[in-house]
C-alpha cells in the first residue's frame, strides 16, 4: 500500500547524537570532553598530581609576602566592599560567631571538605568518566596555578587577621577546642607555620568547590547529585566568609581564576599531546608499525610466516609450510 503524507513516519533520532543545536558560543558538556586514545593509568596520573600539588603548596608557602603589604590590601578590598555595600562576610561572621550551631560546622567544613571532595571526585572521573577526566584535571591544575601567582602578586590579610577594630572574629580560634585546628587557619595545631595565612586571594577554597560543581552538573545523574552541584559551591562561599577567612571579592577572585583556567584547558591539553607525541611513546609506536623499519627484503627472502604474491593468489597457505 502506497504511504501517505500522513502515514510516513521518521525514524526517531537520539537526542545525544548528531550536531550540536545548541546556539553558536553555549557551553555544554563537549567543552568539558576530549576524545581520548586510551584510558587515563593512574601510576602516570597519581604521581602528576603529587608534583603539581607540591609544587603549587611550596610555591605558596614562598609566596607569603610582607605582612604591612598583607594588611594594607586586606583593609584595601574591605573598603572597596563597603563603599559598594557588598561586604557580606561582615553579617555572616555576626551569624556564626554567636550561633555556635552555625560556626562549629562551618569551621569543620572549612578545615576538611577542601581537601576530601576535590580529590574524591577526581578520582570518581577518573573511574567512571575518563573520557572528561583529563581536560577536568587539566582545568584544576591550570586554575590552581593561576591561583599560586594570585597569592605571589597579591598577598591579602584575611578578615579574621585584620585589627579588632574591623569587627571580625576568628572562628576557628573561637571554636578550636572542637577541632584539630588552632588559631592559625585551618592547620593543627602547632603547624601553623606550615602554611600562608596571606594567601587569601583568590579563594581557593571557593574555586576548586565551583569546579567540584560543575563536574557533577556535567556528569552526575538525579536531582540529589544536581542539587549537591548548586548547594556544595553555595555553601562554601558562605562558609570562608562567615569564617572570616575570606573577603566576598576572594570568592569573586576565585571564581575569576577558575574561568581563566577554563580558557587555558584546550591550549593546554593541545601543547601536552604534541609534547607527548614528539617526545613521547607516541613516537616510537609510530616507527614500529613499519615492517622492518622501512627497509625491504633481498629478492627471494620473506619474512617466515608471509603470504605469497598475487601470482599465488587464492592460496593462503604460508608459503614456509608448502
Amino acid at each position: 500500500m502506497p504511504q501517505t503524507a500522513h502515514s510516513s513516519r521518521r525514524p526517531r533520532r537520539d537526542p545525544d547524537s548528531g550536531p550540536d543545536r545548541r546556539p553558536a558560543g553555549a557551553p555544554g558538556r563537549q567543552s568539558l570532553r576530549q576524545p581520548v586514545g586510551r584510558r587515563p593509568r593512574w601510576w602516570t596520573e597519581l604521581p602528576l598530581i603529587i608534583v603539581v600539588y607540591a609544587a603549587y603548596s611550596a610555591g605558596r608557602l614562598l609566596a607569603r609576602g610582607d605582612t604591612a603589604d598583607a594588611v594594607g590590601h586586606g583593609v584595601g578590598i574591605l573598603r572597596l566592599e563597603e563603599r559598594f555595600h557588598i561586604n557580606f562576610e561582615h553579617p555572616l561572621n555576626r551569624l556564626f560567631t554567636r550561633t555556635p550551631g552555625l560556626g562549629i560546622p562551618a569551621d569543620f567544613a572549612y578545615a576538611s571538605l577542601h581537601y576530601l571532595a576535590t580529590p574524591a571526585i577526581l578520582v570518581w572521573l577518573f573511574r567512571r568518566h575518563p573520557a572528561g577526566y583529563r581536560a577536568a584535571r587539566t582545568w584544576l591544575m591550570a586554575s590552581t596555578l593561576l591561583g599560586l601567582i594570585g597569592f605571589t602578586l597579591l598577598p591579602t590579610c584575611p578578615p579574621r587577621l585584620l585589627d579588632a577594630g574591623h569587627g571580625f572574629v576568628d572562628t576557628m580560634a573561637q571554636f578550636s577546642s572542637y577541632g584539630w585546628w588552632g588559631g592559625e587557619a585551618s592547620a593543627p595545631r602547632g603547624l601553623g607555620g606550615m602554611t600562608n595565612q596571606y594567601a587569601a586571594m583568590p579563594s581557593l577554597h571557593v574555586g576548586w568547590a565551583l569546579w567540584c560543581g560543575v563536574m557533577l552538573w556535567l556528569h552526575g545523574r538525579g536531582v540529589l547529585t544536581k542539587t549537591l552541584a548548586i548547594a556544595y559551591p553555595t555553601l562554601t562561599t558562605l562558609v570562608v566568609m562567615g569564617t572570616a577567612n575570606h573577603y566576598f571579592l576572594d570568592a569573586v577572585g576565585g571564581v575569576a581564576v577558575m574561568g581563566a583556567g577554563l580558557l587555558l584547558t584546550r591550549p593546554a591539553m593541545r601543547f601536552a599531546e604534541r609534547t607527548r607525541t614528539r617526545f613521547g611513546r607516541g613516537a616510537w609506536v609510530n616507527r614500529s608499525t613499519i615492517v622492518g623499519g622501512g627497509c625491504e627484503t633481498s629478492a627471494g627472502e620473506h619474512i617466515p610466516g608471509q603470504r605469497t604474491s598475487s601470482a599465488g593468489a587464492g592460496d593462503s597457505t604460508p608459503a614456509a609450510t608448502r
